[in-house]
């Protein structure tokens, strides 16, 4: 069934076909070309980040953050089970056992008044998961690793442009990662990036994007050959891809913009049906700026969750649920990860139901969607 109102379309600023055109046209279209040096320099230098690597997928760039902190069987490693699988994928990957902590009731991430009854002297990392773009408590994270002489690995998937006390997200840990997926605030269909923070896994993580080889050092005339000298893979992202991204990273404020116009016009119109109980809105911490990657409005159950999400499908209108808790899932049961007490997590994760937004949504649009909730639950709203 087609929608009339999506949950999400990707968006073309402008520029990105001309890039892809010049791209092409440099003769260079596998990775780390001229746009994807072109878009790196960019994003560091809006972000602040000390170091940023392009990959195929912000789930490559968390597989990287494995290898980098050479994650091996038996090792533990602190995540909400309230996450997309890439987050525990990752790490279960190098043998490590995810040990799953309760989220925060007010944000949906991870909580972390939890962090130190969770640790043991296996624990190798946290992974703070950014949920919708607001971020962790990272001062509190950041604290409790460094006195545990452990990792911080920031899923910033859905984090880009978003900030913590000034810092973007994913800036702030040892290492963070992107995600540019068609899903994303910015876009390149499918593309991530791993940000290095800490320099010293920086030339490793170099290696490791280029199959395990010293290429990158050969590019800049360090060696005079290069050959196989780490584990590694296939991460570089496109040239062509880092074409289209570059696009969209120039008109990122303006992007942001017009998504933060969407979110406050829900924002305020939907205060009738939080005040009455209905449904419950999103919060942003003091400290916390956030992207605008999404709405997410809560309601009383996941019964009356999926009435609303079929009565606004009846009118053309995708509004979706999200995460299916990882310790709830299949893979999870099979491996004895599923027998943990996560109440908020539980609760929480049945009734989030997330609105359509991307920067093409118009008023009229948003304004069908609000009418519909409205209808859905009885109460009037003013958009």
């Amino acid at each position: 069934m087609t929608m009339k109102t999506p949950f999400n379309r990707p968006f073309v600023v402008g520029p990105e076909f001309k890039y892809l055109a010049d791209a092409i046209s440099r003769g260079h279209s596998a990775g780390d070309g001229y746009y994807t040096r072109q878009c790196a320099d960019l994003l560091m230098a809006q972000s602040g980040a000390k170091s940023v690597l392009l990959t195929t997928s912000c789930t490559s760039a968390l597989e990287m953050s494995a290898l980098l902190l050479d994650i091996q069987p038996g090792d533990e490693v602190i995540m909400p089970s309230y996450t997309f699988v890439s987050t525990a994928n990752a790490f279960v990957l190098r043998g490590a056992r995810p040990v799953f902590v309760d989220i925060r009731e007010d944000t949906l991430n991870l909580d972390e008044r939890l962090l130190e009854d969770a640790m043991t002297e296996k624990t190798r990392a946290i992974v703070p998961v950014h949920y919708g773009g607001v971020s962790c408590e990272m001062d509190t994270i950041l604290e409790i690793a460094n006195r545990h002489g452990v990792a911080v690995v920031e899923d910033a998937a859905q984090g880009v442009n978003a900030t913590y006390k000034g810092q973007w997200l994913g800036t702030m840990g040892h290492i963070g990662a992107w995600s540019f997926h068609e899903t994303k605030n910015i876009i390149c269909g499918e593309g991530g990036a791993l940000v290095v923070n800490d320099p010293q896994y920086l030339e490793r993580a170099e290696i490791i994007r280029e199959k395990g080889t010293n290429r990158s050092r050969f590019l800049r005339g360090q060696v005079d050959k290069y050959t196989w000298v780490d584990v590694g893979g296939s991460f570089l992202m496109s040239d062509l891809l880092a074409a289209f991204l570059y696009g969209q990273v120039e008109h990122m404020e303006a992007i942001t913009s017009r998504r933060q116009k969407i979110w406050n016009r829900y924002h305020e119109a939907l205060q009738p049906l939080a005040e009455s109980g209905a449904v419950q809105l999103p919060v942003v911490p003091d400290g916390c700026v956030t992207n605008c990657h999404m709405y997410a409005i809560r309601v009383s159950d996941e019964r009356t969750r999926s009435q609303m999400i079929d009565s606004l499908k009846q009118r053309g209108i995708l509004a979706v649920f999200h995460y299916v808790p990882l310790h709830r899932s299949p893979m999870a049961e099979s491996q004895g990860w599923s027998n943990v007490d996560l109440p908020i997590t539980e609760r929480e994760a049945a009734r989030v139901l997330r609105l359509p937004l991307f920067p093409e949504l118009s008023e009229s649009d948003q304004d069908e969607v609000l009418g519909a909730l409205s209808d859905s639950v009885g109460c009037d709203l003013v958009a």
